[in-house]
């Protein structure tokens, strides 16, 4: 296989088969960040991922970690802080400061530098980026933001501040997102975090095949406005029973 260099002058991408396997996914170099080829990567199953101050990477990894909202793990430690829940939650009331925060929180520093930044941000604007956010009082204490491709959501990052924050705000997010005919998570590349909670892998192809039917599926019309969000609301669909 040979790594592509795209062109400033197009947002074409190539195909993902066609990616190496040794990194494990790297399709191509280059490009930028702007919301047109950034949505353009998404609608193919591409994403960016590159140390900042180096050139942009773009990856499709073969298998694939998603999350199906329904298969949701919720262990009997999160069921029971949840009963209590301290926290508050909306959906795209900051999504600049939800990014910062992703960028900033974490030990093992980040790829999301004031570049990724913009672009997501130029996204969220265009109406594809969204962001979930978790507050203890009036303080911003975790969240999480991705790129939505009508039925699919792609997963970017999250972050904490408190205990259980982040695995709150993709519990709220599940529950949102499938109340209005949402149908996938793309989790990228499996971890330990996102497999506690439900996460698995699917080949490269079969979430592709998937990516392009949802693709064409609207979600309900208000999924995405500004709102807050509560997981006591007698609409919400109820949490699963323990699995642990």
């Amino acid at each position: 296989m040979r790594l592509v260099k795209l062109e400033a002058s197009s947002v074409h991408f190539p195909d993902p088969d066609s990616a190496l396997q040794d990194p494990n996914g790297l399709l191509a170099i280059g490009g930028d960040l702007t919301s047109p080829r950034l949505l353009s990567a998404y609608q193919h199953g591409i994403f960016p991922w590159f140390e900042p101050g180096e050139m942009i990477l773009w990856w499709s990894p073969d298998p694939r970690a998603i999350l199906v909202p329904e298969e949701r793990h919720i262990s009997r430690s999160l069921q029971k802080f949840m009963r209590k829940m301290p926290f508050r939650f909306t959906l795209n009331r900051c999504f600049e400061k939800v990014i910062h925060a992703c960028a900033i929180e974490r030990e093992d520093g980040t790829w999301i530098g004031p570049l990724v930044q913009r672009g997501y941000q130029e996204l969220h604007e265009a109406g594809h980026a969204h962001s979930l956010e978790v507050w203890e009082g009036n303080e911003l204490v975790g969240g999480l933001y991705g790129v939505s491709v009508g039925r699919l959501f792609c997963g970017e990052s999250m972050f904490s501040r408190r205990e259980n924050a982040s695995k709150c705000a993709l519990m709220m997010f599940c529950q949102h997102f499938s109340r209005n005919d949402g149908e996938l998570i793309d989790c990228q590349v499996l971890n330990p975090h996102t497999a506690s909670l439900g996460a698995r892998e699917i080949p490269r192809r079969q979430f592709l095949q998937q990516l392009s039917e949802l693709s064409q599926r609207a979600l309900a019309p208000d999924c995405w406005l500004p709102q807050d969000l509560s997981p006591h609301d007698e609409d919400l669909p109820v949490f699963p029973k323990d699995r642990e």
